[in-house]
C-alpha cells in the first residue's frame, strides 16, 4: 500500500488557573431572570439545583494579572516542550477563542493584534513563515482549528502546526445570571505533525455543521439581567433549554457521520471526548450516540469528564481533557496505541463538529 500523509498529535499542554471557585461562592450573588426580575428562590436552593443539573462543584478563574493570550502561551510552551520540537519550525499557530484578551479592570474585548500574533511574540518566534491567526467559532473553535490544521498538513503545505484553545469566560459572565456558575477559564494546546503511514493513523475523519437559520442567537451577548447594573457592558447569554435540545438533536448525528466517513462503528471507539458544557447534557448525548447503534448500556469509562472540577472553559475544554489523559492525570483513563477516539463539540453559531482520531 502506498504511504499517505496523516496528522498526528505529538505534544500536548494545558494551563489550569490556580483560583478555585467553589459553588458556595455564589451564595453571595443576587440572581435575576431574563425579564430582569429578582429570583424568588433562595441562593441555597439555586446553587443546589445548579449542581444537580450540571454536576459542577467548582471551577477555575484566571489570575487577575493574566489575559487569554497569556494562558494560551503557557499551554503552548508545554505542548512544544512535550513534542520536543524547535518552535521555529512551526508552520502555523492557530488560536481558537471568542472574546480576545479581556483585562480584569476593563471588560472589553481586545483582539488587535490577533491572539495568535501575541502568542507567537511571547514565544519569541522569529520565523516569518510561521503564520499566526485566530479562529472564533464558539466552543467548537479548538476542534475546528484542528480540522484546519489537518487540511494544511494533508495538502503538504505544513509539517507542524500549533493549535491552541484559550478562554477567560469569567470576565464576560453576568454575576446576576445563574448561567455565570457554568463558566470558567483555561487553555489547552497541541502540536499536530505530518507523518507518512501505510495504515490510517491520527486524524481519520471529521465533520462540521453550522445551523444559523433558527439557532444563531442561542448564545449571544447582551446586558446584565440586573436592571441596576447598567447598559454599557455586554455579557455572555444563552438560551439553555433550546441549546440543550439542539445539542441532543445534532451532535449524535454528526458523530455518526464522521464514524461512517472513517469506516468505523461505535464499538471500535475507546473514548468519547465531548465538550465539557454540562455533565447531564453530555450523558444524554452519549446515550443517543449509542442508541443510533442499538446500544442501551453505556460502556464503563468511555466518556472522561472534567467539568465537575474545572467547569466549562469553552474552547479549552477538549485540549485540556486530552492533555490530562495523555499525561496520565485523569483517573481510570489511559490511551494506548491503536485506540480510536471521538472528539465532539457544540457551541455558539450554532456549530457542531467531530473528529475521529487514532492514537499512533
Amino acid at each position: 500500500m502506498k504511504n499517505s500523509i496523516f496528522s498526528i498529535i505529538t505534544g500536548t499542554g494545558s494551563y489550569i488557573p490556580s483560583q478555585v471557585v467553589k459553588n458556595e461562592k455564589f451564595l453571595e450573588n443576587e440572581f435575576y431572570n431574563s425579564s430582569k426580575i429578582k429570583l424568588a428562590k433562595t441562593n441555597d436552593e439555586i446553587v443546589k439545583k445548579f449542581q444537580q443539573i450540571t454536576d459542577i462543584e467548582e471551577r477555575r478563574y484566571v489570575e487577575d494579572k493574566y489575559v487569554t493570550s497569556d494562558i494560551g502561551f503557557f499551554a503552548a510552551q508545554k505542548a512544544i516542550a512535550n513534542a520536543g520540537i524547535d518552535k521555529e519550525t512551526l508552520d502555523y499557530i492557530i488560536v481558537a477563542h471568542n472574546f480576545g484578551d479581556i483585562l480584569n479592570t476593563n471588560r472589553k474585548s481586545d483582539i488587535v493584534p490577533s491572539l495568535a500574533a501575541r502568542v507567537k511574540h511571547k514565544l519569541e518566534i522569529k520565523n516569518p513563515d510561521t503564520v499566526a491567526y485566530d479562529l472564533p467559532f464558539g466552543c467548537p473553535g479548538w476542534l475546528q482549528a484542528v480540522i484546519q490544521a489537518n487540511y494544511y498538513i494533508k495538502s503538504g503545505d505544513a509539517q507542524k502546526v500549533l493549535v491552541i484553545g484559550a478562554e477567560t469566560l469569567s470576565r464576560i459572565s453576568d454575576p446576576h445570571d445563574i448561567d455565570s456558575m457554568i463558566y470558567s477559564d483555561g487553555a489547552g494546546a497541541v502540536i499536530l505533525e505530518a507523518t507518512d503511514s501505510e495504515e490510517p493513523v491520527g486524524i481519520m475523519a471529521h465533520k462540521t455543521r453550522s445551523d444559523t437559520y433558527e439557532h444563531a442567537h442561542l448564545l449571544r451577548m447582551d446586558v446584565s439581567y440586573n436592571p441596576e447594573f447598567g447598559n454599557d457592558t455586554l455579557f455572555l447569554k444563552m438560551n439553555g433549554r433550546k441549546l440543550y435540545e439542539y445539542a441532543l438533536n445534532t451532535v449524535p448525528l454528526v458523530v455518526k457521520q464522521s464514524l461512517d466517513k472513517a469506516g468505523l462503528d461505535i464499538s471500535d471507539i475507546k473514548k468519547v471526548l465531548i465538550h465539557q458544557a454540562n455533565a447531564k447534557m453530555d450523558d444524554a448525548i452519549l446515550a443517543r450516540i449509542l442508541r443510533l447503534y442499538g446500544i442501551r448500556e453505556i460502556p464503563e469509562n468511555i466518556m472522561p469528564m472534567t467539568i465537575s472540577k474545572l467547569g466549562n472553559n469553552s474552547v479549552a475544554t477538549l485540549p485540556i481533557l486530552f492533555d490530562l489523559i495523555s499525561r496520565g492525570e485523569l483517573e481510570n483513563h489511559q490511551l494506548n496505541k491503536g485506540d480510536n477516539l471521538v472528539f465532539a463539540s457544540v457551541g455558539a453559531g450554532m456549530n457542531v463538529n467531530t473528529v475521529i482520531y487514532r492514537i499512533p
